[in-house]
């Protein structure tokens, strides 16, 4: 991902020093344990002298990494340079304690399921966020008329703070699958070199995963099972299709021809090298980008479920990339609607201009109940206002002053409907009425 993409706290978690610095506590944590259970040879004396020795420098390892074209063995030579360097001459070295009876991918699967046990909780920081922004917004938008439209056509009034509050809900859902996915990944294995602990006890696995907060894989195969990090990737794929949707009703309301909503527009912004009229909503369409990479990397994480028999490495090349990038991707969605929610600019003059658009068309579904009230049948009573109904629109493509819908079905006189139940269907709060329920149950929603 491009730097200027990523925030400090979610690019470190996928930094080598981030990973490295893992990779050191998870043998210190091995060493510890192996010195409690008195089984190896290593003593808690030089359990201690590894804990307060040891170290890595991330530059020495890529240099070494050179050589052996390894990157744990380049890893652990270098740390166990720090921890024998004060050593005195002729004592043996404590390194030799480290990894021992482990497998690369019991410090590797462990780290990066750790990794992503720390990424998801700045996700989970991010939902949050952003679900109380909708929330509120929802409360301050909850009278603002609008109207709703289906298949991009205009459909009934509704309200703005509709919106705002299912994308709250939306955001809840998604929370609720972040927290899930992060215990499902949140795995650790120590089992050696095809999972049957041939060359170190269970208990180590055990104490390290403890320490770690990680639950120890029931039956790993040398590997972490994929189907946990697949299970995440998912998650992470509809969280970005969430915050598509977000980014895409913002983009439609902020076209010319409807202009309900816009992005915020900075101080000094410029929308165009050529047009400096141009407002454009490029933050959101960014977001609708990223979410692009973010549902494709999910694809990589179902295909890296099979690996032949108890291992191969075919995942790893792969995942070093997409895990990184959907994180780092999702992260900045996330924060690029925290604050585009925040400062929506709404404009509710043209969301009632553009309600009243179609001269009342938005009106037939209750013309039509009320005929059927008057002991017309459904099949006529739909006869009588959609043929009103598309006389009133083809004057409106025609750009062709006439009467509205309502003058329409006045001077028809099959339409039996009493000029003042035609004042009550005629207000758009007539279509509110039952509204009230749908807050009361965001009242109660929590981040």
């Amino acid at each position: 991902m491009i730097d200027r993409y990523t925030r400090p706290e979610m690019g470190h978690i996928f930094s080598l020093e981030n990973k490295y610095a893992i990779w050191q506590e998870i043998e210190v944590l091995a060493c510890e344990a192996q010195a409690e259970l008195g089984q190896s040879g290593i003593t808690r004396e030089e359990a201690a002298w590894i804990r307060a020795h040891a170290a890595f420098n991330k530059d020495e390892v890529d240099q070494i990494e050179a050589v052996t074209n390894h990157d744990v063995i380049a890893f652990l030579t270098n740390m166990g340079s720090y921890i024998d360097a004060d050593v005195p001459e002729g004592d043996l070295k404590p390194s030799r304690w480290v990894h021992f009876g482990m497998t690369s991918s019991d410090l590797g699967d462990t780290a990066l399921c750790y990794q992503l046990v720390q990424a998801t909780d700045i996700l989970i920081d991010d939902v949050r966020q952003l679900g109380e922004i909708c929330r509120r917004r929802a409360f301050e938008e909850r009278d603002t008329l609008c109207v709703g439209r289906t298949h991009g056509i205009h459909a009934e009034p509704m309200t703005f703070g509709m919106k705002f509050g299912s994308w709250a809900w939306e955001l809840r859902r998604d929370l609720d699958r972040l927290e899930d996915a992060r215990k499902n990944v949140a795995f650790g294995a120590i089992s050696g070199a095809v999972g049957t602990y041939s060359s170190i006890d269970p208990l180590v696995e055990k104490y390290v995963c403890e320490h770690l907060g990680l639950d120890a894989d029931p039956l790993s195969t040398q590997v972490v099972s994929r189907d946990h990090h697949a299970y995440l990737a998912g998650v992470l794929a509809t969280c970005a299709a969430t915050c598509e949707r977000i980014a895409t009703e913002v983009r439609n309301l902020q076209k010319t021809d409807t202009l309900e909503a816009e992005e915020p527009f900075r101080k000094g912004q410029k929308g165009s090298s050529a047009m400096p009229h141009k407002r454009n909503p490029i933050t959101v369409e960014k977001v609708c980008g990223l979410s692009r990479v973010v549902k494709a990397n999910a694809q990589v994480a179902f295909d890296n479920v099979a690996l032949w028999h108890e291992r191969d490495i075919s995942h790893s090349s792969a995942e070093r990339v997409a895990q990184a990038d959907s994180f780092i991707a999702l992260d900045h969605m996330l924060h690029c609607l925290i604050r585009i929610v925040d400062g929506l600019i709404l404009y509710p003059a043209q969301m009632l201009a553009n309600l009243n658009k179609t001269r009342g068309l938005i009106y037939s579904s209750k013309v039509l109940l009320a005929l059927v009230e008057t002991n017309i049948t459904r099949e006529d009573a739909y006869q009588i206002v959609q043929e009103n109904a598309m006389a009133t629109w083809r004057e409106i493509q025609q750009c062709k002053s006439g009467t509205t819908f309502r003058q329409k079905l006045e001077s028809d006189p099959r339409c039996t409907v009493d000029a003042d139940e035609l004042d009550a269907i005629f207000d758009p709060r007539s279509f509110l009425t039952h509204t009230g329920v749908v807050f009361d149950r965001l009242e109660k929603l929590s981040f």
